[in-house]
């Protein structure tokens, strides 16, 4: 697979904190002192949270600690103001498992962007409940694994899931339309680490066939949502939405043509921003920094 790597490497951290003076001018000083040239500097606080929040990424040239040795060297300064942090680095490549069931339109999209080299991660398998999907895998060298699913057998496959998961050293999923919910033993394993797509009409149209319900009740937007997902059903913090306008003019086949496009570009920008490490959650939402 053809990949862009970036000829220089940065680090990027993610704070939140309780709101407070100093902040800024602390880690800026912290930067300063050890040669490190700020490429982007992003902040947010939610004044009603009393949260700071904030995106602060360097050029690791020329910078005075060594990679490997920066988390020991901030642990002091994150912990004077009490500071939730995540530490990055933008050359590295992460592994990323992708879960469909039989709707393929956003597995299509996310291979596709992956083959043409938009995003600098590894795809070393994909998972499905379903076999349907296994000759659109198989095109793009990807190894396509199948385990079936019922209330029976669910924790015995969720088991061998994450060992597979594991072997792969995965660091992140992508759900790409998999009709399967998890438990919250496994997603404790990736905890804001995998990522949903669907369509924004739950609650008020639940079930198998929401556009038919849609269309039925004559709606005027359809919508898509992105999110990280969380033991509370379609709940999670929110990465991305976006919405497209209807008429009486457009038919059920409109509606499922016009939401399939919205469900791919929406988890392609939720997947961007994660990869870029732009998305910071808190209390059950996020702050995405362009």
């Amino acid at each position: 697979m053809r990949q862009n790597h970036s000829t220089d490497s940065s680090a990027i951290l993610l704070i939140s904190c309780p709101d407070q003076k100093g902040i800024v001018a602390a880690i800026t000083r912290f930067l300063y002192e050890n040669n490190g040239n700020i490429i982007r500097l992003d902040q947010h606080v939610d004044s009603q949270e009393n949260v700071f929040l904030s995106r602060v990424e360097w050029e690791l040239k020329d910078f005075a600690i060594p990679r490997d040795q920066i988390k020991p060297h901030i642990k002091d300064l994150m912990e004077r103001f009490n500071m939730k942090w995540e530490l990055h680095f933008s050359d590295f490549v992460p592994s990323v498992a992708v879960f469909v069931s039989k709707l393929t339109h956003c597995l299509y999209d996310v291979l596709s962007r992956y083959q043409a080299g938009e995003w600098n991660i590894k795809i070393p398998l994909v998972i499905s409940n379903h076999p349907d999907a296994d000759p659109i895998v198989k095109k793009f060298g990807i190894n396509y694994f199948v385990f079936p699913v019922n209330e029976k057998n669910k924790k015995a496959q969720e088991k061998k899931q994450l060992e597979l998961l594991k072997a792969n050293d995965i660091n992140f999923i992508v759900l790409a339309r998999y009709m399967q919910i998890l438990s919250e033993d496994f997603i404790l394993h990736y905890i804001n680490k995998i990522i949903n797509i669907h369509h924004s009409f739950l609650p008020a149209f639940p079930g198998a066939k929401p556009y038919h319900s849609a269309y039925s009740r004559g709606v005027k937007i359809i919508g898509a949502t992105s999110h990280y997902v969380t033991s509370d059903l379609d709940g999670g913090p929110i990465i991305d939405q976006d919405i497209i306008r209807v008429t009486h003019q457009h038919s059920i086949t409109d509606f499922i043509r016009k939401g399939k496009d919205l469900e791919k570009i929406v988890l392609a920008r939720a997947i961007w921003g994660h990869l870029q490490h732009k998305v910071l959650v808190y209390k059950n939402k996020t702050v995405v920094f362009d």
